[in-house]
């Protein structure tokens, strides 16, 4: 997942500069199609923090054991200092910082505020299609008309290398930096 992470962060968020992996095996022994079970050669989880341009920290947890308990398959969560953001494949809702209660935890009780319905819908101002679809348009554009395509092999190769740092990291059990890719 990492060459996703790459292009998300880089394109949405800021340029990453660093990552530290730790990764797991956690489902050992698994079953193929005939119900037959056989020992796990291929890891099921990485768990990574990566430093972005600006001081910026992400952490991103990859796993194919996550069970989905979320309002949509993906979600990204962004928190700053002004406030924080939600947004999935279909909605984004945001908190501002101004609007963020101020709740008195009580291990004791159970909390009866409804956190969910204090953050706002952020409204689609346009219809959406498929964005698999869109980019692929989009690049057979390019190829049969040599229309723009903002992607180009360097792009792939960043993807590529976020995954090669991130394996290193883990093997190496400490962060790595991400060099600029030399034209």
């Amino acid at each position: 997942m990492y060459p996703h992470w790459r292009y998300v962060l880089d394109g949405i968020v800021a340029p990453v500069r660093s990552v530290q992996v730790l990764g797991a095996t956690h489902v050992a022994e698994r079953f193929d199609e005939n119900g037959e079970p056989y020992k796990a050669t291929a890891d099921d989880a990485a768990y990574g923090i990566f430093e972005l341009d600006g001081g910026i920290i992400a952490q991103i947890n990859s796993s194919w054991t996550t069970r989905v308990f979320r309002d949509e398959l993906v979600e990204f969560q962004v928190d700053g200092t002004e406030g924080s953001a939600v947004a999935g494949l279909r909605r984004c809702r945001v908190q501002h910082r101004s609007m963020t209660p101020k709740p008195v935890w009580n291990p004791d009780l159970p909390a009866t505020e409804d956190f969910r319905s204090q953050w706002q819908e952020i409204p689609d101002n346009t219809e959406f299609g498929n964005g698999f679809r869109a980019q692929w348009e989009m690049f057979l554009r390019h190829v049969a008309e040599d229309a723009p395509f903002p992607w180009d092999f360097y792009a792939g190769a960043r993807g590529v290398q976020l995954a090669e740092l991130g394996l290193r990291s883990w093997r190496e059990g400490r962060r790595v930096e991400v060099p600029e890719l030399s034209r």
